[in-house]
């Protein structure tokens, strides 16, 4: 049996109250297996975003419930959710999010620092990702002495190397061109198949839709199809 990573049951989540509230997801029911290589998918407007940073904490829900390596968030408080992120979830963003007055190198073990992983196994892992994303010998650069597919590469290896459980990554493609995109795609695809990393991105770009394995939709906040490819 394929373990579960994430678990919702019943989840709701609004935004404001009385004429002005909005219902932002409507009774989602979603499990994710280790080794999922998922989409998120549906037009603007439709929750993709918001139920995505509900799986990984950064936004709480109204009602029902969710487990995360069989954790429920709900019962955390906000410093034991930072630290549950740091340990089991990486995040890739589309504004890439790298912290600019630190290098490559630096970015990277960031998480590892936090984890107190010894600074010879920050090291290593570190120059292992390099060479798996194609950065090696940029170690030393900064983020602004990179272009855009270079940074979200940064941004992806310091999500998997500090092998988080899940990694969950909204329109990590949105400000790349369509080349590049595909590339770092394929990369993903690529740890996903060999390493049997977990990704669920929230997306409406087709290249990912076209890679994905299995594809959820959602529609004015409630899944209204979930297919494996």
């Amino acid at each position: 049996m394929a373990e579960i990573v994430i678990n919702t049951k019943n989840l709701d989540k609004s935004f404001g109250s009385g004429e002005t509230e909005i219902h932002a997801l409507k009774d989602v029911n979603l499990e994710i297996m280790r080794g999922d290589f998922a989409a998120i998918v549906g037009p603007s407007g439709s929750g993709k975003t918001t139920l995505l940073n509900i799986l990984c904490g950064l936004d709480t829900v109204s009602s029902g419930e969710i487990q995360v390596s069989g954790r429920s968030l709900q019962s955390m408080s906000g410093s034991e959710l930072a630290q549950f992120r740091r340990e089991h979830i990486g995040l890739v963003f589309q504004a890439y999010n790298l912290i600019p007055v630190l290098t490559v190198l630096e970015n990277i073990e960031y998480v590892m620092l936090l984890q107190n992983v010894s600074s010879a196994e920050r090291k290593e892992r570190v120059r292992k990702f390099l060479t798996e994303v194609g950065l090696e010998g940029k170690e030393n650069r900064f983020p602004a002495e990179l272009s855009g597919g270079q940074q979200q590469r940064v941004a992806i290896a310091r999500a998997m190397v500090s092998h988080p459980d899940i990694i969950l990554a909204d329109e990590p493609t949105a400000n790349l061109d369509s080349e590049t995109g595909a590339q770092l795609l394929d990369m993903m695809r690529k740890f996903n198949e060999e390493l049997n990393m977990t990704f669920v991105f929230s997306t409406h770009d087709p290249q990912i839709m076209e890679r994905a394995k299995r594809l959820v939709t959602l529609t004015d906040g409630q899944i209204v199809s979930d297919e494996l490819k």
